[in-house]
């Protein structure tokens, strides 16, 4: 394959008039390739069958993305005065995509829809108004877009259609401590709401679909047998990791990338069977996986630190190193690793356990990742406030 390509680089090279060179045959290069994986992709769509254990084989939608190095963006923030702050950010920065909730961690969909399915099963908070407006702002400024969908955590679905969330002995909706509910990954009905969700995103033009909460509630082996829920003989995680290759299916051949949120410590652990994440199984069916490897997240002892959040180079530098560890024997099946990294002060954690992140700690992470030859990343910050002055490269 690779000498097909080499071969054809050169005769296009030939056939421009002048010899071609790197960066004069890049571009039609990277279209060929793109347009010839999205030919194989949507000719090998009707022949994969949905099995965790049986991965198909996995061909980029999108051989032309960028090295992606991104922040998050909330709906409100996308569609608000915030945003002119953080494109002077990409603008000025090396800093090139944006992660932005299309469906939120309530489970509204963040702009105007007019699909009738969606419409029927979810609700629509339009944070962004004018969506196509979005776009071309983005596309403006040279923005690569990811859509962020937050699959099973979703409340207005489970409270519109209680079927399928799951239901305590009196058939009302569960909900965790924090009054959230989730939607049964075993519902195939869940599935598809949510890519087509993804499908119209592609449309509108983001370049890739970011699944999180693709997991059951947290703890959930401790209640599952107290509630109402359809399933079937699969596991969790079984169920879980054929969500994603479905999705993969479906989303491929419209040219974008599929990438989902993990947990940072699940490439350091076995399989949560609890909550159905197996980092393998998740990872062998993406294009992209992003553990959220934010040191305040990680307790006391790992990777021989006291306070990992007051040692984010040491922390990333070893998580880094567990997650190549878990996905390098899955070899051709090994996805881009983009992990989340942090740029907020976790003071939860008490005095003496945390320290104020700003511009060193938010480089020490870079260079920890970028010593374990990690070059993609993404920051996060709740409120789209991000450390200024540091060095992305």
């Amino acid at each position: 394959m690779n000498m097909f390509w080499a071969l054809l680089a050169m005769v296009w090279g030939t056939f421009s008039g002048t010899p071609a060179t790197a960066d004069q045959g890049k571009q039609p290069f990277q279209s060929l390739t793109s347009s010839f994986n999205t030919a194989i992709i949507q000719s090998q769509k009707e022949q994969v069958v949905i099995d965790a254990d049986n991965p198909p084989t996995k061909i980029d939608p999108q051989p032309d993305a960028p090295i992606v190095k991104g922040i998050y963006v909330t709906a409100y923030s996308a569609g608000g005065a915030r945003m002119t702050s953080l494109l002077d950010l990409m603008d000025n920065t090396e800093l090139n995509s944006m992660v932005i909730d299309i469906k939120d961690d309530l489970g509204y969909i963040t702009y105007p829809t007019e699909n009738k399915t969606l419409q029927e099963m979810g609700k629509s908070q339009p944070f962004i108004r004018d969506m196509d407006a979005l776009m071309k702002r983005l596309q403006k400024h040279d923005v690569y877009p990811i859509a962020r969908v937050v699959v099973f955590k979703d409340t207005i679905l489970a409270k519109k259609n209680p079927e399928l969330s799951f239901r305590n002995k009196d058939g009302s909706v569960w909900a965790n401590g924090k009054g959230d509910s989730f939607v049964n990954p075993y519902s195939k009905e869940v599935w598809d709401y949510n890519i087509e969700i993804a499908k119209e995103a592609a449309k509108l033009g983001f370049k890739e679909i970011q699944f999180d909460y693709v997991r059951f509630p947290e703890g959930f082996e401790t209640r599952a047998d107290a509630l109402k829920y359809t399933k079937s003989d699969k596991s969790r995680v079984d169920i879980v990791a054929e969500f994603v290759q479905y999705a993969r299916k479906e989303l491929a051949p419209l040219g974008v990338r599929v990438s989902v949120d993990i947990f940072g410590y699940a490439a350091s652990v076995p399989a949560a069977e609890g909550i159905g994440q197996d980092f393998v199984k998740i990872s062998e069916n993406v294009d992209v996986i992003s553990p959220m490897v934010y040191p305040s997240h990680y307790s006391t002892g790992w990777y021989g630190v006291k306070d990992p959040d007051k040692d984010p180079y040491t922390t990333i530098k070893g998580s880094m190193k567990d997650t190549h560890k878990k996905l390098d024997p899955t070899k051709e099946l090994k996805p881009v690793i983009r992990p989340w990294i942090q740029d907020f002060t976790a003071s939860w954690l008490g005095s003496g356990h945390y320290i104020k992140y700003g511009k060193k700690q938010v480089e020490d992470q870079i260079r920890a990742m970028k010593d374990m030859n990690v070059d993609e990343y993404l920051l996060w910050n709740a409120s789209n406030r991000y450390t200024p002055d540091v060095n992305y490269k």
